[in-house]
């Protein structure tokens, strides 16, 4: 891991995971530092994946559990005649568009996070082939989960990058926070 995830006050469950989640987002962020939307577009590996397409894809992935989570309907409706679109910029979206929009979206993750009584309350999960009938999950899987989602395509974010032009992870956590000053 690139950077160090501080110590949760003691027994705050809830901020040590909500700090790693945003530990891994970071790693997606930075990978698309400095870059054009072209350049983020780019497909430079064997994959299929570009930097542009993994930054919608967990973007739409956090909203999307969040909304399940909330049990409300998803903003954004997905099958597998358009499931292939979470993964590429569209129309009017740039990489700094769906950048604001996720910032947005982990802004009311955390809010929600934080307004449960605890960690132990649970949702349905869809009806889905791949989920168990009528399963719940807690708040806490969750989390569990979105972190190792996000953390699963912060990796393959470094070797996309690295693959754009030999920027590692470390060079763009530099990178970062000489920009941030």
């Amino acid at each position: 891991m690139p950077t160090h995830v501080p110590a949760e006050a003691h027994g705050d469950e809830r901020g040590a995971l909500l700090a790693f989640l945003e530990a891994q987002r970071g790693g997606i962020r930075r990978s698309v530092l400095g870059l054009t939307d072209e350049q983020a577009t780019r497909k430079p590996s064997a994959s299929e994946l570009s930097l542009a397409g993994l930054l919608k894809h967990v973007a739409e992935v956090e909203r999307d559990w969040l909304e399940t989570a909330q049990q409300v309907p998803h903003t954004v409706q997905r099958d597998m005649t358009n499931y292939h679109l979470s993964f590429q910029l569209e129309e009017s979206q740039t990489v700094a568009s769906v950048l604001a929009e996720w910032a947005e979206t982990a802004r009311a993750t955390e809010e929600f996070i934080r307004s449960q009584p605890d960690l132990n309350g649970t949702f349905p999960l869809p009806e889905a082939p791949w989920f168990p009938p009528k399963a719940e999950q807690s708040m806490r899987w969750l989390l569990l989960h979105l972190i190792e989602e996000i953390a699963r395509h912060a990796g393959h974010a470094d070797i996309i990058r690295e693959s754009l032009d030999g920027k590692t992870a470390f060079t763009l956590v530099d990178e970062e926070r000489a920009a941030q000053g």
